[in-house]
């Protein structure tokens, strides 16, 4: 069956599964230095892209849309805008039947949608290990707009059950709090503020948490509770967006931080936050009794790598999966894979984390000379040079990270290069640099140190190490980390093996290649454009500025 997932609203996307496998997932912030969250209004894109990778409109089975709030207008394949009907954001009013579809048509085309909860379940188990094994496993799910459901998938019924809200906060608790203090406190439009969790989560190394400030959190939510629900303990039919917007207007309203420091509220603000998710799904795990030890986390709020980290480290499952594609950058391939889990046959999806869109062809820059460089010829230049090189390799990673395949690396070994990396990119100075490790090495330069392909964790940097890569070392000691194993990536391997050969250092510093606001660079000429980094490395050619 060959199954055609589109997401039409913010980080719209076009995914194509063909008998179980990935063809591609591309992100319309990935095209062309579009604006990062770019939206679809025009489906002619998804014709192009079909044919692109040899595929015709006819030879799709399924057409699936992401579900949201509303219709959406559309331009069908370059013509007359028109409405198209959505499923709604979060299950149906009658039943937890998140699978239910909504079929459709538009013109002559018959579609399905499926709520935008589904879909990110649906994506976190089909890619995860424990669909590949056929075993059971628990889904956790916290976005922007809605509180943190958990599911349990069983591959042997095909039943996906909703085990009910974990606690009573929207995903947009975070920063909605948070903008109450300096720095996050000057007035930001949607989508600005969806690029503020991950500056929060970065600026509160500054801070500790304050317990005084957390307690005071805690019986916010209680009251607010009360308030809006009548109990703290509501039936998940009151759970709508609507009573999670009251809940957080009230906290934010009555939330008195009278002598404390910011950054320490902020701190507070994200471990009050990250106890509420880790007891409650202890909780709520606990009361379902079934024993099953696998957990898949997803939504927006799976990139918070901290609590990633504090749930994995919390012992409640013994496998903790979060798939490179945990936001809405994961829209388009989950709608497909809701129409998988509900097709007879294996439920796993075959994939790859460079299913992203090629590089388009283009020329040089004038003023840039260009020459062949290999993989440890590039190593060698990072060594030798210590200057950033952009690095533009094959197909684009899923998801938003940047995992070698549309990146900046550099020597982490220089302590003003995290500085320097923040300068070239715009970026606010307190804002980390990730590293981008060889997986053996990983655990004598990290704690855990164990192999986390997708840069979704945070890890301790060993007292030793600190000072030999200090450009990775974040304010509070700690770093997210990429490991990179023989079977990740031929290229990347190859080159942090050979840069480790000739500095005894395994790791590089790796940031995003990209316009500020825009998405991953689409072609050579882009990067050179820029013209920030002295150099390009792009499948096995080398640009330098003459």
């Amino acid at each position: 069956m060959i199954i055609c997932g589109v997401k039409l609203t913010h980080d719209g996307g076009v995914a194509l599964i063909d008998d179980g496998r990935l063809v591609f997932s591309v992100e319309m912030e990935k095209l062309a230095n579009n604006p990062r969250h770019q939206r679809i209004d025009d489906l002619e894109i998804v014709s192009r892209l079909l044919v692109e990778y040899g595929y015709r409109l006819a030879d799709v089975d399924r057409f699936v849309v992401d579900g949201w709030r509303k219709t959406h207008k559309v331009k069908p394949w370059g013509g007359q805008e028109t409405l198209i009907d959505l499923a709604p954001y979060r299950r149906g009013l009658v039943d937890d039947n998140l699978l239910r579809p909504y079929i459709s048509r538009m013109l002559d085309l018959e579609y399905t949608s499926y709520p935008h909860y589904a879909g990110h379940v649906a994506s976190a188990y089909c890619s995860s290990p424990f669909a590949r094994a056929a075993e059971p496993s628990y889904v956790l799910c916290w976005d922007g707009a809605m509180f943190p459901f958990l599911y349990h998938y069983d591959p042997s019924t095909q039943v996906m059950e909703s085990l009910g809200a974990v606690h009573h906060m929207l995903g947009d608790t975070y920063h909605t709090l948070a903008m109450a203090c300096p720095p996050f406190d000057a007035p930001l439009q949607w989508p600005h503020t969806l690029a503020l969790p991950g500056k929060i989560m970065a600026y509160i190394a500054h801070g500790t948490a304050d317990e005084g400030v957390v307690e005071s959190l805690q019986v916010l939510l209680r009251e607010a509770e009360r308030e809006v629900f009548g109990t703290d303990q509501p039936d998940d039919d009151l759970l709508t967006e609507a009573a999670g917007r009251r809940i957080l207007a009230r906290m934010k309203e009555e939330l008195d931080c009278t002598g404390a420091r910011p950054a320490d509220v902020l701190a507070s603000i994200h471990t009050f936050l990250g106890r509420a998710l880790v007891d409650g799904l202890k909780e709520k795990i606990a009361a379902d009794g079934r024993g099953t030890r696998n957990l898949c986390l997803v939504g927006g709020c799976a990139l918070n790598i901290k609590w990633n980290s504090d749930i994995r480290a919390s012992g409640i499952a013994d496998t903790v999966w979060v798939p490179p594609f945990p936001n809405d950058a994961g829209s388009a391939l989950g709608a497909a894979c809701c129409e998988l889990l509900r097709s007879p046959g294996p439920v796993h999806l075959e994939w790859d984390t460079y299913a992203g869109p090629a590089l388009v062809p283009s020329e040089p820059m004038p003023g840039w000379a260009v020459r062949p460089c290999s993989a440890a010829e590039l190593a060698g230049r990072l060594h030798e040079s210590g200057d950033p090189v952009v690095v533009l390799h094959g197909r684009a990673e899923l998801g938003p990270r940047a995992l070698g395949h549309r990146s900046i690396l550099a020597p982490a070994s220089d302590p003003g290069m995290k500085d320097r990396l923040n300068d070239v990119k715009g970026r606010e100075r307190y804002r980390p640099v990730a590293p981008i490790c060889l997986e053996a090495r990983a655990p004598e330069v990290f704690t855990p140190g164990v192999p986390d392909p997708y840069m979704l964790f945070e890890h301790e940097v060993r007292p030793d190490w600190q000072n030999r890569v200090p450009a990775v070392v974040h304010l509070d000691g700690t770093a997210r980390v990429q490991t990179v194993g023989p079977r990740d990536d031929p290229f990347v391997f190859e080159v942090l093996t050979e840069y480790e050969r000739l500095s005894g250092i395994p790791l590089l510093c790796n940031t995003s290649a990209n316009l500020n606001g825009s998405g991953f660079f689409p072609d050579v000429r882009s990067a050179m454009r820029w013209g920030r980094v002295p150099a390009v490395w792009s499948d096995g050619m080398l640009y330098e500025r003459a």
